[in-house]
């Protein structure tokens, strides 16, 4: 059960069963409230019409005997004066409660004035809205009140019982004082309406949220359905480590769509990152095993035939080695995303610096300060004057200079430059353009895709053009410190 209401499509459908159901259930509270006040009201107004119209005939002097609303056909009517007596009622009148008195029969007037018990079968409900029904208002005789009070209550006519909306109005008549007229019109119709809408309400309501929940069930599954795939899909990956699979993409533009594409950009990404990883490593096995292979060629002379040692290659090899397991480990941690150090450096110092005791090299640089690793760049500049030197015919020459929020430092050689078509792969970890240079001149060809990389954890960019006295340009960009 936890599994079941655990995933995405069971919340769904639970959620959307809910609001509907609070919805439907505010709607139908709603819609029986406008119902009953409705259809009460409508009686209400029914009876006033009734109330008022013996109140017309009472206003024009005619006998209780000769009232039309008192023959029962259009519910129970009684007639209280100003003392509360009940002076005339409907035909077949039973019981009555709601009014001003539950007297049903009509009481003649006391000739003595005793009125002591006159309101002891009163309504014991108590409610003031059933009172008299006077007004209070100054009326002339033959004159009807324009207020109408309302009240419920309940009556038997000739054997009938039934609920009903009472209106009573008060009239001043010419020989028999104030009298207030109480008319009832039968609320049945009220209350059948609300049984029917109940019913109506309890069968249709679970029947409309089961239909809620099974199409949202139904169109939550197929909307899941490609999550489902996806899920398959990078299980089976990950199984396998077969990162060259793809998961399938829908063929819609929605969030699925576009989490299947997200992924699938990830998978292709992951893959390059190992399949570089792997010739990273293949080509630093390569690089690494001629200089072990010459050294212990070396050393295994030496052991045979002391007096051969050529101490100076090994010592080279050896050089080579620590140079090369340097740049190898520099790159581990670039890969691994090494955040540079946030010091100050003066790249026109850093210039000076690395290009001292370098014949051939020449300096022009205007002060321009960076925030980074002053080892780092150190390093970049480094080997972007080694590459020039081995490839320039005569000099190379540095320069610094600041050009709106970035600092740039350009290396220039003389040499023969490179090719547009290689700008880009000479940037590539162990490549050599030349590939019949000897490894002891050319190096392992990791010194530009170090720069380059030292280059963009800075910020910046590095890339390779022409130089004006025709050889290449390397240019390093840099944000100045404080526009990082």
């Amino acid at each position: 059960m936890s599994r079941l209401f655990g995933s995405v499509r069971a919340r769904a459908t639970l959620g959307a069963t809910l609001v509907v159901a609070v919805a439907l259930v505010a709607a139908g509270t709603a819609v029986v409230l406008s119902l009953r006040s409705n259809l009460t009201g409508e009686a209400g107004t029914q009876a006033e019409r009734s109330a008022r119209a013996v109140a017309a005939e009472l206003a024009v002097r005619t006998p209780y005997d000769k009232l039309s609303g008192l023959d029962g056909d259009d519910g129970p009517v009684q007639i209280v004066d100003e003392d509360g007596r009940l002076v005339a009622a409907s035909d077949d009148l039973e019981r009555i409660s709601g009014t001003a008195t539950a007297d049903v029969t009509p009481r003649p007037a006391d000739p003595d004035g005793d009125d002591d018990d006159d309101d002891s079968d009163g309504d014991s409900d108590g409610d003031d809205s059933r009172g008299s029904g006077d007004s209070g208002e100054s009326l002339e005789p033959g004159e009807i009140a324009r207020e109408t009070t309302f009240s419920n209550g309940s009556a038997t006519i000739d054997g009938d019982a039934e609920d009903y909306r009472f209106a009573a109005v008060t009239v001043e008549t010419h020989d028999r004082g104030r009298l207030t007229v109480h008319a009832g019109a039968p609320l049945a119709a009220e209350h059948s309406a609300v049984r029917t809408a109940l019913t109506v309400m309890l069968i249709g309501f679970p029947l409309l949220l089961a239909v809620v929940a099974g199409v949202t069930w139904l169109v939550t599954g197929r909307a899941l359905r490609p999550v489902e795939g996806i899920r398959r899909e990078m299980a089976a990956i990950t199984a396998s480590e077969d990162l060259a699979r793809r998961v399938p993409e829908p063929a819609t533009h929605d969030e699925i769509a576009r989490l299947a594409r997200t992924t699938n950009e990830t998978l292709a990404a992951l893959e390059a990152s190992v399949e570089r990883q792997r010739s990273f490593v293949a080509d630093a096995s390569h690089e690494l095993r001629s200089p072990i292979a010459s050294l212990r060629t070396q050393l295994e002379v030496a052991a045979a035939h002391p007096e051969l040692l050529d101490l100076e290659g090994a010592v080279e090899d050896t050089v080579r080695l620590q140079h090369l397991a340097a740049d190898l480990l520099l790159l581990a941690r670039l890969d691994a995303g090494e955040r540079p150090a946030g010091a100050r450096v003066d790249l026109a110092a850093l210039a000076r610096e690395e290009a001292a005791g370098r014949p051939g090299v020449t300096v022009d640089a205007e002060p321009a300060e960076v925030s980074g690793s002053r080892g780092q760049l150190g390093r970049v500049l480094a080997n972007l004057l080694d590459n020039g030197r081995r490839h320039a015919r005569e000099r190379v020459t540095v320069t610094v200079r600041r050009e709106g929020g970035s600092a740039v430092l350009a290396v220039a050689d003389d040499g023969e430059g490179v090719a547009e078509a290689d700008r880009e792969r000479i940037f590539e970890r162990f490549v050599r353009l030349d590939a019949a240079r000897s490894r002891d001149d050319g190096g392992a060809g990791l010194g530009l895709a170090i720069a380059r990389d030292v280059a963009v954890r800075h910020g910046g960019t590095l890339t390779a053009g022409a130089a004006p006295a025709g050889g290449a340009l390397f240019e390093l960009r840099l944000p100045l410190a404080g526009r990082e």
